[in-house]
């Protein structure tokens, strides 16, 4: 009689380890979840903000539109990609058509000078900086996630329930086009 206590006692211990290791695992992937969200919220602000940036530089530099149809096609990419990964591809692309619009404002002073201009130039540096705070605690997210599924007891139960490794929102291969300072040519 007692082993079969014993046995109950060892069969309840490892069903509540189960339990405790779902629940922080589901935890976890709604933190990334979440901040996945974050991102998508001040990407989606950028992206509305992209069309009235365009038309403001169109009014000065029309005839750059190789830039400008950059900047749309990239924008449009963005909009519809899917994923983390997707996402940070299409969006590192569009990073630097809007780096090299954004540089066409070297090349006419009247368009730097313009207020319009200056406003929107503003918001972009604040949701570029908003988007890069977004993807650290993203990547925070994703490396408890990870780490979370890997540690035991969750390790042991983490395949069972479907919790699969995420990824991050890295800048990836193209982050030395990202980090290039844009050329000026006059």
């Amino acid at each position: 009689m007692s082993s079969g206590w014993i046995v109950l006692g060892i069969i309840v211990i490892i069903v509540l380890f189960a339990l405790g290791a779902y629940n922080r695992l589901v935890a976890l992937s709604q933190r990334v979840g979440q901040s996945f969200a974050d991102i998508d919220v001040q990407l989606k602000q950028r992206h509305d903000l992209i069309p009235n940036l365009v038309e403001t530089v169109k009014g000065y530099a029309s005839h750059e539109r190789g830039t400008l149809d950059d900047v749309i096609k990239a924008r449009n990419s963005a909009m519809a990609a899917q994923g983390p990964g997707q996402v940070a591809a299409a969006e590192n692309q569009l990073s630097g058509a809007l780096g090299r619009l954004i540089a066409l404002s070297e090349a006419y002073p009247d368009l730097k000078a313009n207020a319009n201009f200056q406003q929107l130039s503003g918001e972009l540096s604040d949701l570029e900086n908003k988007i890069a705070a977004s993807r650290r605690f993203f990547n925070n997210a994703v490396q408890e996630y990870n780490t979370g599924i890997q540690q035991l007891p969750a390790a042991l139960f983490a395949g069972m329930f479907g919790f699969t490794k995420k990824e991050f929102f890295d800048l990836g291969t193209s982050r030395t086009e990202v980090e290039a300072v844009p050329t000026v040519k006059f």
